[in-house]
């Protein structure tokens, strides 16, 4: 699915974040599992991960974020009428983090639900938000991506529990004078979906399922190695546009050596490539918003900047996103 926006403009007016406050160093899992600091950074760039303590759920990370963005936008949580959740790792399987977040927030009128897109959700979400606004059936939007992955992962298995991290973010979108987002890329392959997956955690009978994600790393590089390329020139097609044109580059920090292969065939530059795997690993829904708060705090997402956002995820599912910056959001991270 692609195509630009048309219409009424819509655009992100506030930002907020937030990470678990433990650090887990590759030191420290070097205890855990047979992997060490060079091996990691060799293959991921990642250094260190945030995790949520034993008793943090979602909706603990995301409500600090939420607080950051409506304070950035300057507007009352009551007011907002739509309030999107992309995660995979929700509380629990219902009642939504969404709806929950909206009774803590203080949001009665509010439409709630969660998404679930693997680490493209935030993608997803705001482009749903975008229709709801530019339609009129919304008002005014929160959104946000986040995941406690740390929840999920077996804490034996090298390949997975070097990769993940714990994040939350989320940005206020409104109707604006102009400027926002121009195009939105979206797609998923059922096909690959076992190569990123969590067994026996829905309705689906599994035989002693252990409910932690199963990855064939292999196959998941292949096809994020592609889309994430394939995406961005397609929205980039569409809106007739060069990657020249762009100022900000934002792409799922899953893993170093996607983000770079990405950059040598687009051929964007580095400089404006932003990269912040290091910090954080892969936070999933989170890692895009986590992305665009250190963009901001190093006053690179001035307004009238043109941002590229692209992500790909279980599913297996990809999606881009085109926005002419219009707001400051320095100060997004807390």
């Amino acid at each position: 699915m692609i195509g630009r926006t048309n219409g009424t403009p819509v655009s992100i007016t506030g930002l907020g974040c937030h990470v678990p406050e433990r650090v887990l160093t590759n030191a420290e899992l070097s205890t855990l599992v047979d992997t060490d600091d060079e091996w990691i950074i060799e293959r991921t760039g990642i250094r260190e991960r945030r995790i949520a303590a034993e008793d943090e759920a979602l909706t603990d990370i995301a409500r600090p974020a939420c607080v950051r963005a409506l304070e950035m936008a300057r507007v009352d949580a009551a007011s907002v009428d739509l309030l999107i959740v992309a995660t995979v790792t929700p509380d629990m399987a219902f009642p939504s983090a969404a709806a929950l977040l909206a009774d803590e927030l203080g949001m009665p009128d509010a439409a709630a639900y969660d998404l679930s897109a693997g680490c493209t959700g935030f993608v997803y979400a705001i482009a749903q938000a975008h229709s709801m606004l530019a339609s009129g059936l919304a008002k005014r939007a929160l959104v946000v991506g986040g995941d406690v992955l740390s929840k999920i992962l077996d804490w034996e298995d090298r390949s997975t529990l070097v990769l993940f991290g714990d994040g939350a973010g989320a940005v206020v979108m409104e109707v604006v004078e102009e400027g926002g987002f121009l195009a939105f890329e979206l797609g998923a392959d059922g096909g690959g979906g076992a190569n990123l997956w969590l067994p026996g955690s829905g309705s689906r009978k599994f035989e002693d399922p252990d409910k932690v994600v199963k990855m064939n790393g292999r196959e998941v590089f292949k096809f994020a190695t592609r889309v994430m390329v394939s995406s961005a020139e397609a929205i980039l097609g569409e809106c007739d546009l060069e990657i020249d044109d762009i100022d900000v580059y934002v792409p799922h920090q899953a893993n170093v050596r996607i983000i770079d292969h990405a950059v040598k065939r687009l051929g964007v530059s580095r400089a404006k490539t932003v990269v912040n795997v290091e910090k954080y690993g892969n936070t999933s829904s989170g890692s895009i918003p986590l992305a665009l708060a250190d963009a901001a705090d190093d006053h690179r997402l001035e307004p009238g900047k043109l941002v590229l956002l692209t992500g790909m995820g279980a599913g297996l599912t990809w999606g881009s996103a085109l926005i002419r910056w219009t707001h400051d959001t320095t100060g997004a991270l807390v």
